[in-house]
């Protein structure tokens, strides 16, 4: 029986193709309004000269960094959104799975100023995953975060636990996706025994609307 990581990476190799059309044109409305600017900001507050961006996908936020200066390198697991990343002008994008990552298996450098995942983390076991970033983070370093608002997601269940984002709300032939949620302190404690301390947080939210549009976290490696 498929597990929910495995059902979670087959639904974006299905989905691909409709994100990079969703991205490209704007019709996420969440993102166009709070979270594409909220993660952009938190990223240039810190004055990085070299970035990773973790899960990338289409490479959005890459081309908006490089047409700021800053070096940024990008890994996805999914071949099609790399290949759309570089396609549309990022070079340093490479294909590597989470767990390819955690083992070290591809080489995606080090030392960089600044690690961002937006929207990206949605499997269970997170933590050997953000264990083996802050290795990679150079010193005075930082992780960026962001990522489904707990309180809003939960819709009554407050805890941790599998969900299923079905896309109901868009466009286009979607496949439902496996995704798991953790509440506030769930993610901190996290961060925390991956040997990171939980430097700020935000919640961004549009003027107009009762609740928040995502969690935005940054964190920075202890000692």
């Amino acid at each position: 029986m498929p597990t929910p990581e495995s059902t979670l990476l087959e639904s974006w190799h299905h989905n691909s193709h409709a994100w990079i059309e969703a991205i490209r044109s704007g019709s996420i409305e969440s993102r166009l309004q709070v979270t594409d600017q909220a993660i952009l900001l938190a990223v240039l507050s810190r004055q990085p000269e070299r970035v990773l961006d973790l899960g990338c996908g289409e490479g959005w936020l890459l081309r908006s960094l490089a047409d700021r200066g800053i070096e940024a390198v990008g890994v996805d697991g999914d071949t099609t959104l790399v290949e759309a990343a570089r396609a549309a002008g990022s070079s340093a994008v490479l294909v590597a799975s989470y767990d390819d990552l955690v083992v070290t298996k591809v080489e995606i450098g080090r030392d960089y100023n600044l690690i961002c995942a937006n929207f990206s983390l949605l499997h269970q076991d997170i933590i050997p995953l953000l264990t083996a970033m802050n290795a990679l983070l150079a010193p005075g370093g930082a992780l960026v975060i962001q990522t489904l608002h707990p309180w809003t997601a939960a819709a009554g269940d407050y805890q941790d636990g599998w969900r299923e984002e079905t896309f109901s709300d868009f466009k286009g032939q979607w496949q439902p996706m496996p995704w798991y949620m953790r509440t506030l302190s769930s993610w901190v404690n996290a961060l925390d025994m991956a040997g990171f301390r939980l430097a700020s947080l935000q919640e961004p939210q549009h003027p107009q609307s009762p609740v928040p549009q995502s969690l935005l976290l940054v964190a920075e490696p202890r000692g």
